[in-house]
């Protein structure tokens, strides 16, 4: 066999292994993106309905007879302050409270006798009184007879209802929501109260936060509650009996802050208790401050959440904690969510995601269950833990439930969880985990809804929560209870400044509150009679007035479940690199529009998949938000103004509905326009990019009236259009970068050619058409790169290294729609270190050999690339990598293969100057130093911000994922990657150094036979 021939079967074999290899990465690409979709369960409420409403029915004057109790005495206020808010009154009454001590109690039952001239509330305890007294509050709230609540009432069907804490301690600083980008989940309650230095205490702000405290006390009470959860746990506790304590060393002021920390609120927990209102210290795990975690490490090594030890110090805590405060009745713990988001700048007080895995868990609930029943408390824990670990979809998934909980029965441990399977979207199915597991249950709501523009549009959930809790009860016998959150979830200061019972339009969502509350006692209740008192409550008694509303709040959950989802989107399960993304995906975390192509693109292929005109029925079903937005707008404004209970709530219901429909406008024309661009992308349409060019000019202008009419706006807030904005510029570049594309691929295609044709035609004598021969042939069969340069002109080798460097750089620039200039630093950084590398290894030899190897393959790999550009440029590029696996794979695996073929035919070149070991060590150090220098870059700069900077100049990944999360953090990226990087970067230039230096031979004794020649034997010139 011919050397040729053995060195043509060998380029052969190392393109098909390449190839191989390329698809290998192809496929693993593949896995890891693992984007793949599954029909979502969807709840099926009963449509919401509008009652008849009645003519209002004035109360009574009331005069009480009743024990003198402080639960009793607060009742009778709420139930005079409920008279007094009336229009009127008619007539006088008795109210009669008697507490029975023949009556067994049973939690909350009570009944109700007599007539409108004189009532009777009696019950087994204080539990049953009060609940009667504040149902006559909400009936007068209501304008209802209050002769209607004559009889026995049961005892609340749930008996545990928790709220949040609401707005208290919190301060409205308009300041603090001005500029719309504070995504921090820290509500800065109290703030005012806890000071850095001595005595830690501010007073006055104290007595203020005491004041707001028991004001929401009184009204969650009126609502139905009776537990709250109270922020913090580590900032109350000295740790003095620790175990191998103490953790705080004298003097350290930790200990000092925790008691005067835990003097200031002992009150305000005493207060809660004194009113019939359990306490649940809310804490994230693990919980620290410098000195705890210094403590812990030393003690057990490290921050092993599985060592039984561990938990012993933070149960020690508990004793001490309930010691001091008898008041509190547990700790809720959450273990999914943690770090510096939640963080409140200048104390040391903070959390770490370090419970991951299935015993971490189940270790840390032995030790707090095990304390709990030695001290007749109770721990409630979430199992929210949003994929971190192990135990990360023990949320959503029933077999990972009973993985970490299977087992523990402990009668004082409580299991929280969101009734959605997943965060608190619409289109979400029953969370089916609520289903099983023999712990008591709870169930969290969310009245202000985060991702729902936090509560500032009409959002009536009462159908959707009833027919939850319907089936939940049915399915487990161990449901006991609710968790509502009436203001918090999310960032606090990044949407509207709407504080419950403070500030903005907090009566919108406190429907939520009520409607959750009151089915959490009674799941049959009439929502839509919820609804109406809710209305007769805050804005007017007028039937007319009030029918209007409710008929108004029936096409709420419409707008927003059409207005803010594309339905065919939302209607699936899609899962994506590891990760359930929820729902709403165009509109990345509360208030960012997202531009990116990976949410964009496979939003669109799951809609154009949905049905025969799935882009159609979606942008149908935007604008039918918009028309029952409409609808809304036109009941409320039709209302007698004269009929309502002010001009400033029936101005702010009309303002609220304003900014739904300029809003749901704006997401209209958005809509229209993402989708219009998919399909052009997908079928290459004429008519697609026409229709997507005019939804551009609809939407640029919408998106203009939108940010000049609430940009600024701190009750009705302008949407973050940024992301959105820099996903136009780049959708407007697309076609024009596709025809630079396409000329680029011509000339590079003629170059090649060329090349081709050279050697055979009388184009071998034209200016450049030697160096074009060169190429090719050095590219396809590098070994013959030397002669293929030998007897040039000088214009033909520089030809060699300008027209494939310009190539290169043109390619990356147009496949970056000439926006990345990051992106094109890194790669052509690492192309001229690899270069100069190289150029410096083969110095006094010719390097025209490898420039021509090198640059032959670029263009290869560079008119690959240009094809896929060609198309519809960029973007769609990028629709086809996330959209279609098969284009995906293809592209991959020849990219791949390819790019590795780069360096193989660049060591085949140089190795017959240097022979082969020489040659493989000059190309490994080159690639080695391309590598490590812009590793130690990226390093240098930080992980997170250049793939934010590479990221939001190339709209790949949402933009808000920076903001929010963090793209690292999201994709569970290390952040040492880079060094990583730079150090097997490094590994190769020290490898390829080695290999590079030439070898001393050893002398052969005379006489003896010389060794076949190996290595450098035979490179004289070397």
């Amino acid at each position: 066999m011919t050397t040729a021939r053995r060195r043509g079967i060998l380029a052969l074999v190392t393109a098909i292994i390449l190839l191989a290899l390329g698809a290998g990465v192809a496929f693993a690409v593949g896995d890891a993106l693992g984007i793949r979709t599954e029909p979502s369960a969807q709840m099926e409420p009963a449509a919401p309905v509008v009652p008849v409403v009645a003519e209002p029915v004035l109360p009574p004057s009331f005069t009480f007879d009743a024990p003198d109790t402080e639960r009793v005495s607060v009742a009778l206020e709420e139930l005079t302050d409920a008279v007094a808010a009336a229009s009127g009154t008619s007539g006088e009454a008795v109210l009669t409270v008697r507490i029975d001590p023949t009556l067994i109690a049973t939690d909350d039952a009570y009944a109700i006798e007599g007539d409108t001239a004189a009532l009777l509330i009696r019950a087994g305890d204080e539990d049953g009184v009060t609940r009667g007294i504040y149902d006559l509050s909400n009936q007068v709230r209501a304008a209802a007879p209050l002769t209607d609540l004559i009889g026995e009432h049961e005892a609340s069907r749930l008996p545990l209802r928790m709220t949040d804490l609401g707005a208290v301690g919190v301060i409205p600083d308009p300041a603090e929501w001005e500029s719309g980008d504070d995504y921090s989940h820290a509500s800065k309650a109290f703030a005012a109260v806890m000071q850095p230095e001595p005595p830690y205490v501010d007073q006055t702000a104290l007595a203020a936060a005491f004041e707001d405290f028991d004001g929401f006390l009184r009204h969650s009470l009126a609502n139905g509650f009776n537990a709250v959860a109270f922020p913090g746990f580590v900032e109350y506790v000295t740790f003095d009996g620790a175990p191998d304590g103490p953790v705080y060393a004298d003097g350290d002021d930790h200990r000092d802050k925790a008691l005067a920390l835990r003097e200031a609120y002992a009150p305000f927990w005493d207060r809660a208790d004194e009113l019939g209102m359990k306490v649940f210290l809310r804490t994230d795990m693990l919980a620290l401050t410098g000195p705890l975690e210094q403590h812990l490490t030393h003690e057990f090594g490290s921050l092993d959440t599985e060592n039984p030890d561990l938990w012993s110090v933070y149960t020690a805590g508990l004793d001490e904690l309930y010691d001091a405060v008898p008041a509190l009745d547990g700790v809720l713990i959450r273990i999914g969510e943690a770090g510096p988001v939640y963080d409140v700048g200048g104390w040391d007080y903070y959390s770490a995601l370090e419970v991951t895995s299935v015993d971490a868990v189940r270790t840390m609930l032995e030790a707090f269950t095990a304390q709990a029943e030695a001290s007749d408390r109770e721990v409630i824990f979430r199992t929210w833990s949003v994929g971190v670990g192990a135990v990360g979809d023990m949320h959503t998934n029933p077999a990972s439930y009973e993985a970490v909980l299977g087992g523990i029965d402990s009668p004082a441990l409580i299991v929280s969880t969101k009734y959605t399977l997943g965060d608190f979207y619409t289109w979400l199915p029953l969370n089916d985990t609520l289903e099983q597991g023999a712990q008591r249950r709870i169930v969290e709501f969310q009245s202000r809804r985060e991702f729902e523009n936090f509560g500032a549009f009409p959002n009536d959930l009462g159908p959707q929560y009833q027919w939850a809790l319907q089936q939940l009860i049915a399915q487990n016998d161990q449901l006991e209870g609710v968790w509502v959150w009436t203001q918090d979830g999310g960032p606090w200061r990044a949407g509207p400044m709407s504080l419950y019972l403070k500030s903005g339009f907090w009566q919108l969502y406190e429907l939520n509150t009520q409607l959750a509350a009151s089915l959490a006692q009674n799941p049959e209740a009439d929502v839509a009679g919820i609804t109406a008192a809710w209305a007769r409550e805050y804005f007017s008694e007028d039937p007319a007035t009030v029918e209007a509303i409710v008929e108004a709040m029936t096409h709420s959950r419409e707008a927003i479940a059409q207005g803010m989802y594309v339905p065919q989107f939302a209607a699936q399960r899609v899962f994506a690199i590891g990760l359930e993304p929820p729902p709403m995906m165009w509109i990345f975390e509360w208030d960012i529009l997202t531009g990116d192509s990976a949410v964009l693109d496979v939003l669109y292929s799951i809609v154009r998949d949905s049905g025969s005109d799935g882009v159609g029925a979606a942008i149908g079903d935007g604008a039918e938000a918009v028309a029952a937005v409409e609808q809304m707008h036109g009941l409320v404004s039709q209302t007698d103004a004269a009929t309502w209970r002010s001009s400033e709530m029936r101005a702010a219901f009309l303002d609220t509905l304003d900014y739904e429909l300029d809003t749901l406008r704006l997401l209209e024309a958005y809509r229209a326009m993402i989708l219009h661009q998919g399909q052009w992308h997908d079928t290459l349409s004429s008519d697609a990019h026409a229709q997507w060019d005019a939804d551009r000019i609809a939407y640029e202008q919408r998106a203009a009236e939108h940010l000049a009419k609430y940009e600024g706006n701190l009750d009705y807030p302008a949407f973050n259009l940024t992301a959105a904005q820099l996903g136009v510029e780049r959708a407007v570049r697309d076609e024009p970068m596709a025809w630079i594309a396409r000329v680029l691929l011509v000339l590079a295609l003629a170059w090649v050619v060329i090349g081709m044709l050279a050697a055979r035609t009388r184009l071998v004598a034209k200016p450049g058409a030697a160096a074009a021969r060169a190429t090719w042939i050095a590219s396809t069969r590098p070994w013959r790169a030397r002669e293929s340069t030998l007897g040039m002109l000088e214009l033909d080798r520089w030809l060699l290294l300008i027209v494939p460097a310009g190539l290169l750089i043109a390619t990356r620039a147009v496949q970056t729609s000439l926006l990345s200039w990051t992106h094109l630093a890194v790669i052509i950084g690492a192309w001229v270190v690899f270069a100069l590398v190289l150029r410096l290894f083969v110095w006094e030899r010719s390097p025209w050999p490898v420039i021509a190897a090198v640059g032959g393959v670029v263009m290869l790999r560079c008119i690959v690339t240009l094809f896929a550009l060609s198309f519809t440029g960029p973007g769609g590029y990028w629709f086809a990598f996330w959209t279609d696996p098969l284009l995906r794979t293809v592209y991959i695996g020849v990219a791949f293969a390819l790019f590795v073929w780069v360096f193989v035919a660049a060591g085949w070149a140089l190795s017959a100057q240097v022979r082969a070991r020489r040659a493989t060590g000059y190309v490994l150090a080159a690639v080695g130093a391309g590598l490590l220098v812009p590793a130690v870059v990226v390093g240098a700069i930080g992980l997170e911000t250049a793939l934010t900077l590479w990221n939001d100049e190339m709209g790949l990944l949402p933009w808000g994922l920076a903001r929010i999360l963090g793209i690292t953090t999201y994709l569970e990226i290390p952040s040492v990657t880079p060094w990583a990087a730079a150090a097997f970067g490094g590994a190769l230039l020290v490898v390829g150094l080695l290999l590079a230096v030439p070898w001393r031979r050893r002398r052969v004794p005379a006489g003896a036979s010389r060794p076949e020649a190996r290595g450098d034997a035979g490179t004289s010139a070397s």
